[in-house]
């Protein structure tokens, strides 16, 4: 006999490959199981660490560069210092020979981007141009001259050539080559071969001859945008009262000619700029970026780029100020990410801790055997734990590399805890429970059911203790609000809520069916009482935990889904009150009257179905008192009607036409008193006597006659609101439109044809752009993840508990049958035999949602989690969470059809099998 068949004659099967071969869709499905959850593990922290990065690198990016660049810089060399030595500072070896130095000093994470970096010199101090043909403001234009490194590589010539320096400049130079751009020539009237004489040079001014006209390449760049006068000129003005305004602009000269610039009194000074890099800034780095930016200002970092650019030299960046922008907005919304982020990771933990445990019951037979013959609690648990190790491992193994592959640029360390920790809970779960479960090995199987089953006194200290951490969280969370991500008591508000919810109803579950089956008792039909007698004699193991999972998973999708609901009502009040309507037309800053032409055009635009024209004047001016004192105001200026229809279409300070219509025997035209409508903070200081106003629309004598907080005309100011009749001009200055899905291409090229420098703002592209910072759609797309996933745990744990009792329904019902049950009747059987449990879990998980954002929802803040931060946005006010309808229903209506189709499904498969068959079927197992 070979020596392979005596091995397997004399050995024993090994246990796990046993297992397996036994149940192997059990063990596939519990593998998806881990695989799933352990992707949900790993991708959340890479996917906070993913859109954080993100929100860093873009907060950076999208600040001006004059704000994030970090400039070395250093005065001009000292008169005490030979001249030549002093020249031989400024040009382009030394410079670049400081450059390289002060590069490999940047402390990191700070990383320079060297293409968008400069260096040169510079008069710090702007210098007067003498030439009569130059354009005058108030005063003669002045200029920045600065010999700039990389000017080929960052412009394009557009006519002429790049200057360069002709033989050796020096200090005592007085003719020197210059470009400027295209914004810079076209303002100031410059063209190739012009000549500006500069004054401050001494006894004569330098000579400047303009050989080429660039166009920058990246205008918005560092390079060019660092410093903007480079760029564009602007105009600058004189401390004097009246100030004087002129025109500042900015020559660029060859580098080679930087040392004429040390023969000026524009305060000359060395300067080395460096462009923050981000491709490899990450959210963690913000911590040491603060620190080493303050070190580079005023600590030891600076001494050590002092010793390459001079004793004298300074380090200046707002760079600290854009992040610590960032770090606000990020400090605002993590806490309410984190209180999603808990919820999802307990609804995961008790729907895998529910899987080993209906294992464990359903396996409860043979393990008692085990113990009744003399297994060790050790040998079983090993035993336990290699069979659930030999799946789950792998599956775990499995969704750490998915979510590693699906979610990139974050760190591994927190994946790979969070899939070890779900690997470690589905490998424990199976052998602590059968340990507890075993402790001592019994004869016979007591009765478990919820009929008969007494809470002992410890469970009631734990639910106790439970009841009065939730008590203690939603107080915490309503007075302190979602202020820090690490409080986990605040975090695990929701959880606490719902766990209260599933154990008062794990208490109260018998008790609706004892009242149902005492009716049903009497009846003559069995299908009734057969339902709920075996809904009342289920296992406590069967009903608590699915029950747990089914009521946190439904809270968790509820909040999930309440929270999303709260950020779209913010960003959609929000672009309402930025645009008044669905679209605003205007000119430029609302100050000119439109063309006649604009308001018809408009109306023909596709999708229109109303237009409003307003005149509204910014500078209108209430007469204070004595000494002729003047308060400024916003005056509005519409046609009664159509107004008010307006503000009651977008609930924004909705009134009767009447109130602003005259009365009695004033009658019409300009010179009576006016029935205004006025904010609350104007209302209060105009009272209700005449007031005189004056405005460029004309002066008018009003009264207040309503008081509103906003209006679509100007949401975020002050105003007050006339009717246009009664202004001497009455002109609109802008359009106000509403319709369903206006098209905003269409609407510009209608107002295009009809008048020049008019502006179209959309309230629907408004709203695109509230959802673009990486921030706040990061957080969202948790929150999305959270709703979904809570509703996809539920529909799980619902799936698990019936596929755990089916081949007990499915004897049951083979039993009846062969008593001449009939295929109808045992339809009827199952589909009322899963209905109550999916019939209490979705009424209580309803509840306990509602519950949930009812009781959170004054600590919960979504204005930073729905808007990004932006100047000069109107505030909206009220942007908390509320109770989302569908998110409460729809996940719980599922979970009732889905128990009710599975039950539907397993009669009919049921009676396509004989009862013979399933009858043996059922005695093997």
């Amino acid at each position: 006999m070979a020596w392979w068949r005596q091995r397997t004659e004399r050995g024993v099967a090994p246990w796990v490959r046993t297992r397996l071969r036994t149940a192997p869709g059990a063990a596939v499905a519990f593998g998806v199981l881990v695989l799933v959850t352990a992707f949900l593990a790993a991708a959340l922290p890479r996917a906070l660490d993913a859109y954080e990065t993100k929100g860093l690198r873009q907060e950076i990016a999208g600040a001006p560069p004059a704000a994030t660049s970090v400039e070395l810089s250093a005065p001009q060399p000292g008169l005490e210092i030979a001249q030549s030595t002093r020249e031989k500072a400024v040009r382009p070896p030394a410079l670049a020979a400081v450059r390289r130095a002060a590069l490999a000093r940047l402390p990191a994470p700070l990383r320079a981007d060297t293409t968008e970096s400069a260096y040169g010199v510079r008069t710090s101090k702007s210098l007067v141009g003498l030439n009569h043909w130059l354009p005058v403001i108030d005063a003669p234009p002045r200029f920045t001259l600065v010999a700039q490194s990389g000017l080929a590589a960052h412009a394009t010539v557009r006519g002429g050539r790049l200057p360069i320096a002709a033989g050796e400049v020096t200090a005592d130079t007085r003719k020197v080559e210059a470009a400027v751009t295209e914004a810079t020539a076209r303002t100031l009237r410059l063209r190739v071969g012009s000549v500006i004489d500069v004054d401050g040079f001494g006894g004569a001014p330098l000579v400047v001859r303009i050989t080429g006209i660039v166009e920058p390449r990246h205008p918005q760049g560092g390079y060019w945008s660092a410093e903007p006068v480079l760029r564009t000129p602007g105009v600058a003005a004189d401390a004097p009262v009246p100030p004087q305004f002129y025109w500042d602009a900015g020559l660029l000269l060859a580098p080679g000619a930087a040392p004429v610039l040390l023969g000026s009194q524009g305060q000359p000074e060395l300067y080395w700029r460096f462009a923050p890099a981000t491709d490899r800034l990450t959210a963690q780095d913000v911590p040491e970026l603060v620190s080493r930016i303050a070190s580079l200002e005023g600590g030891p970092e600076l001494l050590r780029m002092r010793e390459v650019a001079g004793g004298t030299a300074a380090v200046a960046t707002d760079l600290e100020t854009v992040v610590g922008s960032y770090t606000t907005t990020r400090a605002a919304i993590t806490p309410v990410v984190a209180v999603g982020a808990f919820g999802i990771g307990a609804v995961a933990a008790v729907v895998l801790v529910m899987a080993g445990g209906l294992v464990a019951a359903r396996r409860a037979a043979e393990l008692a055997l085990l113990r009744a013959r003399g297994g060790s609690l050790r040998g079983i648990a090993g035993r336990l734990l290699a069979e659930t190790a030999v799946v789950a491992v792998p599956a775990a193994a499995a969704g750490l590399l998915l979510a590693v592959l699906t979610v990139d640029e974050a760190r591994l360390l927190p994946a790979v805890l969070g899939a070890s920790a779900v690997a470690l809970l589905a490998c424990a779960v199976l052998p602590v429970r059968a340990v507890v479960a075993h402790r001592r090995p019994r004869a016979h199987a007591e009765r478990d059911d919820l009929a008969h089953a007494r809470p002992g006194r410890r469970r009631t200290v734990a639910e106790l203790t439970v009841l009065v951490l939730a008590v203690g969280s939603v107080v915490a969370l309503r007075r302190r609000g979602a202020s820090s991500a690490g409080d986990l008591l605040v975090s695990a508000a929701p959880v606490l809520v719902g766990l209260i919810a599933a154990l008062v109803l794990v208490r109260l579950y018998p008790l609706p069916l004892r009242w149902a089956a005492r009716p049903a008792a009497r009846g003559r039909g069995v299908v009734g009482f057969l339902s709920l007698a075996r809904a009342g004699r289920s296992s406590t193991v069967g009903v608590a935990l699915p029950l747990l999972a089914l009521l946190l998973a439904l809270t968790t999708a509820a909040f999930g889904g309440s929270v999303l609901a709260g950020v779209s009502d913010a960003r959609d009040r929000a672009a309402l009150l930025a645009t008044g309507a669905d679209a605003r037309i205007a000119g430029p800053g609302e100050v000119t009257p439109l063309p006649a032409g604009v308001a018809g055009a408009v109306r023909k635009v596709a999708g229109v179905r109303a237009v409003t024209a307003v005149r509204i004047e910014r500078t209108a001016e209430l007469t204070s008192g004595g000494a002729g004192a003047k308060e400024g105001l916003t005056l509005i200026g519409v046609e009664p009607a159509s107004y008010a229809r307006l503000a009651r279409q977008t609930g924004l300070g909705a009134f009767p036409a009447e109130v602003l219509k005259p009365k009695g025997a004033q009658g019409g035209g300009t010179g009576r008193v006016l029935n205004a409508v006025a904010s609350p903070g104007l209302a209060e200081r105009l009272g209700r006597a005449p007031r005189r106003i004056t405005s460029l629309a004309g002066d008018i004598t009003v009264r207040i006659s309503a008081v509103r907080s906003r209006t679509p005309a100007a949401p975020g100011a002050d105003f007050l609101l006339v009717d246009a009749a009664g202004l001497t001009h009455s002109d609109p200055t802008t359009l106000l439109a509403t319709g369903a899905a206006l098209d905003a291409p269409a609407l510009r090229t209608a107002v295009r044809g009809a008048g020049k420098g008019l502006t179209v703002t959309s309230r629907d592209e408004e709203r695109a752009a509230l959802s673009d910072a990486p921030l706040q759609a990061g957080a969202e797309r948790i929150y999305t993840t959270a709703a979904l996933a809570g509703a996809g745990y539920a529909v799980l744990a619902l799936l698990l508990s019936l596929l755990q009792s089916a081949p007990e329904r499915a004897a049951l019902l083979a039993r009846l049958r062969t008593m001449g049950l009939t295929s109808r009747q045992g339809r009827r059987l199952l589909s009322l035999d899963a209905l109550p449990q999916a019939l209490l879990a979705a009424s209580g998980g309803t509840l306990a949602g509602w519950a949930t954002v009812r009781l959170l929802a004054p600590g919960i803040d979504l204005e930073r989690l729905a808007l990004a931060t932006a100047a000069g946005r109107v505030p909206v006010i009220g942007a908390s969470l509320r109770t989302d309808v569908w998110s409460l229903l729809l996940p719980a209506a599922g979970t009732v059809l889905l128990a009710w189709a599975v039950a539907v499904a397993q009669a009919w498969w049921a009676g396509r099998r004989t009862s013979i068959t399933e009858l043996r079927t059922g005695g093997m197992r």
